[in-house]
């Protein structure tokens, strides 16, 4: 029997549908045509996809809690996997040195060389599953599982926007300036973020990244 998916209520305005199962994009192409689906309905004000989750704001809160659920689960047992075929956005990546502080913890922790690193890292396309953490962030899959590398006990105060790091399973580029638990390997310049442009973020749910090497600092 395959699991089923998790709905949660957050406040009283919104719920997190969560779907089950792993990660990978057949299952967020799912959570996409959810969105799409999801936002047609009048009693919902917006639907925004997650990394493996949906989240719904209402309208206005809905009589029937039990009702919107069961709606969500069918919807979910019904829809098709959208492929949305975006736009494929090269970045220029310096790797190691100043700009990539935390390449020997991923070398230690892999046991690969930094030019094994960098091909690895460079050579996915890698599909944008959602935005958030912060405005133009992008949540990516497509990482070599080779690269795997925790992330930081202690998280760093701030690194800059267009840091590229790998935490956990995943890797991400830094839209801007914040704090993070990751470990950065490397650096790019681009604006992904700019409230006077339209669409405000750089990439959207079903582009891609493809890191360039620039340079390699050892």
């Amino acid at each position: 029997m395959s699991a089923s998916p998790r709905i949660s209520l957050l406040g009283t305005g919104a719920l997190l549908f969560e779907a089950p199962g792993e990660t990978d994009l057949p299952t967020q192409r799912r959570i996409w045509s959810l969105a799409r689906e999801v936002e047609t309905w009048p009693e919902i004000r917006e639907a925004v996809p997650g990394m493996n989750n949906l989240l719904v704001s209402f309208a206005s809160r809905p009589r029937r809690l039990d009702a919107i659920e069961a709606r969500l689960i069918d919807a979910w047992a019904a829809v098709d996997p959208l492929p949305l075929a975006g736009r494929i956005v090269e970045l220029p990546v310096i790797y190691g040195g100043d700009g990539g502080p935390h390449m020997a913890d991923v070398v230690a922790h892999t046991r690969l060389g930094v030019d094994e690193i960098v091909a690895i890292h460079s050579e996915p396309i890698y599909p944008v599953y959602a935005l958030g953490s912060h405005p133009g962030y992008c949540y990516l899959g497509g990482m070599d599982p080779r690269l795997a590398t925790p992330r930081r006990k202690v998280p760093v105060l701030t690194i800059p926007g267009g840091a590229v790091s790998i935490g956990g399973a995943q890797t991400g580029v830094s839209a801007s300036d914040g704090p993070s638990g990751w470990n950065t390997i490397g650096t790019t310049s681009m604006s992904f973020f700019d409230a006077l442009r339209d669409p405000p973020a750089l990439l959207q749910p079903g582009d891609s990244i493809a890191f360039r090497v620039a340079r390699v600092i050892r």
